[in-house]
């Protein structure tokens, strides 16, 4: 895709008056990641580079809102303004807490002596006899037999269970998880085809066959799963000691141990969320926060593409505090965080998740109100 159509196809997202084709976005995306427009000469037909970077600036600042409409001006505009902005060297804006009205523009720059590359499909095959398979390092195709299900690896990074329908247990369940460390992220395909997507620092227990009346997994960190309709076997996810129950739908669930609640975020169908003292019946586009001692559930309306911003590839901040963004941070670049002064800054935002660490630390630096020293796998943050 040359230039010229890579703007026609940006106009096309931004106007929302035709919806891109799944063809369209991966075209998009491809374009952005893999082309700068600021590394090739301007061509002169697309118009005068100042001035397009301008209108774009100035539409930017025309959405920007008082604080209570924020998020509207984020989940309209952040995603396909960034893919231009970074495309022409401008690069992604971060909204100051005590200003925010104002659109602050980063330059991209490189300030760090040494950098960290992104994380990617990285993950651990803990297999029902202990061994354990780094699953990058084995290749595609069938690795093992685990009970009567097979086991395969693909080629886009997705471990697949298969096992015959007619399939039974005669013996103990046999158990399988998968593990993704900090900087990692992996795709599962469990026996009933069940699609689940494990981001950095978590892990899957499931059984390589579903016998009986339910179908029950637990998962630690984050996932977002895509379940085979059943209605005889409800699918089930326990999360601590909390459990989401489905018969097929679409859904999230956030429930690292450094969080303050468990969040399952509902895209598609209904889930049941339970815990000791408290129960709640989502709808789509409904959120509920799980506390940790298991007192209570509280349901809210969901910011989706927040919480589906890392399947997507993103970081997106609404109003963020810098310790809640550095929790992603760790667990996507494997760093160590630790902090100088007392740092209490928050951001909005976006930006790859595939980028490299020092493009988003640059762009939060660009505010003027936080600085960060980077030393091997050690950040540290600053006022």
């Amino acid at each position: 895709m040359n230039k010229e159509e890579y703007v026609a196809l940006f106009e096309k997202h931004v106007s929302g008056n035709e919806p891109l084709t799944p063809q369209e976005q991966l075209l998009l995306e491809r374009y952005r990641d893999e082309f700068k427009w600021n590394d090739a000469p301007w061509d002169p037909a697309l118009g005068d580079r100042e001035q397009i970077r301008q209108r774009i600036l100035d539409r930017l600042t025309e959405q920007i809102e008082p604080p209570v409409k924020t998020r509207s001006l984020f989940s309209r505009w952040i995603p396909a303004a960034a893919v231009l902005l970074g495309a022409i060297g401008i690069g992604l804006f971060f909204l100051h807490p005590k200003s925010q009205q104002q659109a602050i523009v980063a330059i991209n720059k490189a300030p760090y002596k040494n950098d960290l590359p992104p994380g990617g499909n990285k993950a651990i095959l803990t297999l029902a006899n202990g061994k354990q398979l780094a699953l990058n390092d084995i290749r595609n195709g069938a690795i093992t037999k685990q009970g009567p299900a097979t086991v395969s690896k693909t080629r886009n990074g997705q471990i697949v269970y298969a096992a015959p329908a007619s399939a039974v247990t005669e013996n103990a369940i046999i158990y399988n998880t998968v593990s993704t460390p900090r900087g990692g992220q992996y795709q599962v395909t469990l026996p009933d085809g069940t699609n689940v997507w494990l981001n950095a620092a978590s892990s899957l227990k499931f059984p390589t066959t579903f016998t009986g009346n339910e179908r029950d997994v637990e998962l630690t960190g984050e996932a977002y799963f895509e379940v085979a309709k059943n209605k005889e076997k409800p699918f089930k996810v326990s999360v601590n000691k909390v459990v989401v129950e489905v018969l097929g739908t679409h859904f999230n669930i956030m429930g690292y141990d450094n969080e303050p609640s468990i969040k399952t975020t509902l895209l598609e169908g209904s889930v049941k969320v339970k815990s000791d003292n408290a129960h709640a019946l989502l709808v789509p586009g409904q959120q509920a926060l799980a506390s940790r001692d298991n007192d209570h559930i509280k349901v809210q309306k969901a910011d989706i593409e927040e919480a589906m911003a890392w399947k997507n590839g993103y970081f997106i901040f609404h109003k963020e505090d810098i310790q809640d963004i550095m929790k992603k941070v760790v667990r996507w670049y494997d760093v160590d965080v630790v902090y100088q002064g007392n740092v209490k800054e928050s951001f909005g935002g976006s930006v790859s998740r595939f980028s490299n660490l020092s493009d988003l630390l640059t762009n939060l630096e660009s505010t003027g109100t936080i600085h960060f020293k980077l030393e091997g796998r050690r950040l540290t943050v600053m006022e």
